[in-house]
């Protein structure tokens, strides 16, 4: 045998042996993380599976809901949204605590409806864009039910410029201030609609129309708001 061949050997045994010792001490980890990556990887596409199989579960639920509302199975879809509430996934339970209270609003009694949606708008849980659609529906339904005070108490930080809800939350300030004979009041919150570029052409178009009756009727020069 030549050196080099016994060199090569060597270096080969010293190799082999530092393998297995190496082996000894750190195999257990090897082994561990092996295990620990499938695992791992099995817990995150059951995950996966059961996130989409809860989502899609909770979806169908609602959409029966919908349907018995449609229907007008009201107590029923009342249960359906209460059981979803409860046990829902993602983000259908406060979807259905929306809907939920529109139905009270449809069974004639508003002012469960207002009760329930009030709830939604004092959640901190709740994300802040339903927490306002909350605010905005209880005070629509206030505009009929309740005092201008009510309905200004839930929507008038939500009328301030750059609020994105600014256009309906004036309107229902303009209707409440209307119904309680603030004529000047409304005349300036639907002026403020209909100079806004910005809203929906449905609402600016309402807002034309309610100025040119207020106007029409002498409505609009009533006391201001004190």
């Amino acid at each position: 045998m030549t050196d080099d061949g016994f060199f090569r050997e060597v270096n080969e045994e010293l190799r082999s042996d530092k393998m297995r010792a190496a082996w000894k001490r750190f195999g257990g980890l090897f082994i561990g993380a092996a295990v620990a990556l499938v695992v791992g990887t099995g817990i995150f596409a059951f995950y996966e599976y059961w996130t989409e199989k809860q989502a899609s579960k909770s979806g169908d639920e609602f959409l029966a809901a919908l349907n018995l509302v449609r229907d007008g199975k009201n107590d029923e879809a009342l249960k359906t949204l209460d059981d979803l509430e409860k046990n829902g996934y993602g983000a259908y339970p406060v979807l259905a605590r929306m809907r939920a209270a529109g139905v009270q609003a449809q069974k004639g009694d508003p002012a469960a409806a207002v009760a329930a949606f009030d709830k939604v708008s004092a959640d901190t849980a709740v994300p802040q864009s339903i927490r306002d659609l909350a605010k905005l529906r209880a005070a629509l339904l206030l505009v009929d039910t309740g005092t201008y005070d009510d309905v200004a108490s839930r929507v008038e930080s939500l009328s301030n410029d750059g609020n994105p809800m600014r256009h309906s939350a004036r309107e229902a300030l303009g209707l409440a201030a209307w119904k309680a004979g603030r004529g000047g009041d409304a005349e300036k919150l639907f002026k403020q609609i209909s100079d806004d570029q910005a809203a929906p052409a449905n609402i600016r178009q309402f807002a034309d129309t309610m100025l040119d009756m207020l106007r029409s009727t002498g409505a609009a020069p009533a006391a201001a708001a004190g």
